[in-house]
């Protein structure tokens, strides 16, 4: 049931006073969420497409995530990681599973599973004693806001006023192999890149690339390293975005959706590349702890029983004939792209006017390098949730396009 206890005016009040001022926040204050809608302070209802930037896997308060933490924060809460628990176990077996044979290591976050597959490439061949401590990275790319992942980062205006970066990371176009293979030296440890590149404007990897990317590791004994933070847990239609391309990692970073919510993140790798992570190596407080494994495990365990991958797919065809719809009424729109439930609209305006305009309309989407609207609905988003949506999207096209 809804209920607030402070006015809008009031919980602006405390963020400007107490809160830092790092955020372009929209003016909505958010109190009560239930699967794809949310309620703000003053009793109004939202559609929210944007899912807590790809975090909320099954919508606003799922039910199997709320009873798995509270039958979990009965029995143990935390305990360091001086210990073994039964959730991180069944965990790394469950993502093992799910995707190559690897071993786990958590972390609390996207940007800390990135650190992490940075350091273990580094460590990896500083065992090997063979010099190499380069990473290829991709333009328009986004790994995070910590020095390694915003070092690895290809966006300039990410950088900005953080000089100097952390030495040794190249970039170059994203999707072109000529680029990437005239960037190899003897000093390149690891090749970095997104299935699909999310911040980037949902840009999905061209055919043949990962396979490329493959082989000329294979060949020269370099670490390929997916970035599946905003791709990962179901979001395109399989568990994982590269089992779209069927081609595997050395390793590969999760967060986001991983725990439907609650802050997780994971960095998996061959058990021959993770062994160069031995005892001191490196650590996490409070990675892996009970609570957010026993979350991940009932997010895990929902999207089997629900189904959840072949709705993804149901609704991000039925997403594209619509938005397909909407391309050939407005010809400022670009294009449409959509990679299972990642849907990305370009424009060839800029888009924070239009989604400001939806935010009035009752329904949250984000704008991403800058002309791109980006809408992530939950896995378990419903049709008539998804036509409820394209309807306001097309008013409020009308309105600033037409």
């Amino acid at each position: 049931m809804y209920y607030n206890l402070m006015k809008k005016s009031e919980i602006l009040r405390l963020y400007k006073n107490y809160v830092a001022p790092n955020y372009g926040r929209m003016p909505l204050a958010i109190v009560e969420g239930s699967g794809c809608k949310v309620r703000d302070a003053d009793g109004k209802e939202y559609l929210d497409f944007v899912s807590g930037i790809a975090v909320n896997l099954l919508g606003h308060s799922p039910a199997p995530v709320a009873e798995a933490l509270v039958e979990q924060a009965r029995r143990l809460v935390h305990t360091s990681n001086l210990f073994y628990t039964v959730p991180q176990g069944e965990l790394a077996r469950e993502l093992v599973r799910l995707s190559f044979p690897s071993q786990a290591l958590f972390v609390n976050s996207g940007a800390e599973a990135i650190e992490s597959a940075i350091k273990l490439a580094r460590k990896y061949h500083h065992d090997k004693k063979n010099g190499r401590f380069e990473i290829i990275a991709m333009e328009n790319s986004f790994h995070g806001r910590t020095m390694g992942a915003l070092s690895a980062t290809g966006q300039k205006k990410y950088h900005k006023g953080f000089a100097p970066l952390l030495r040794g990371f190249r970039h170059v176009p994203f999707g072109d192999i000529g680029a990437v293979r005239k960037s190899v030296s003897k000093k390149t440890a690891a090749i970095l890149v997104e299935p699909v590149q999310g911040e980037g404007g949902i840009v999905p990897a061209p055919a043949g690339y990962l396979r490329a990317l493959r082989e000329l590791c294979d060949k020269h004994g370099i670490l390929l390293i997916y970035d599946e933070v905003q791709t990962g847990m179901g979001r395109t239609g399989k568990w994982f975005a590269w089992q779209n391309y069927g081609v595997r990692p050395d390793i590969m970073t999760l967060a986001k959706g991983l725990a439907g919510g609650f802050p997780i993140g994971a960095m998996l790798a061959r058990r021959d590349v993770m062994a160069a992570f031995g005892p001191g190596t490196h650590a996490s407080t409070f990675g892996g702890g009970p609570l957010a494994c026993a979350s991940a495990l009932a997010v895990i365990k929902t999207v089997k029983q629900k189904n959840l991958l072949q709705n993804v797919k149901k609704i991000s065809k039925e997403s594209e004939r619509l938005l397909n719809g909407l391309k050939k009424k407005f010809a400022q729109i670009r294009d449409i792209r959509c990679v299972g439930l990642m849907i990305g609209i370009d424009l060839e305006v800029p888009g924070g006017k239009i989604v400001a305009d939806c935010l009035e309309e009752g329904m949250i989407i984000n704008c991403t390098h800058d002309t791109v609207l980006r809408f992530l609905p939950p896995l378990n988003v419903k049709i008539s949730e998804i036509k409820k949506g394209i309807k306001i999207l097309e008013k409020v096209l009308c309105r600033n396009i037409s």
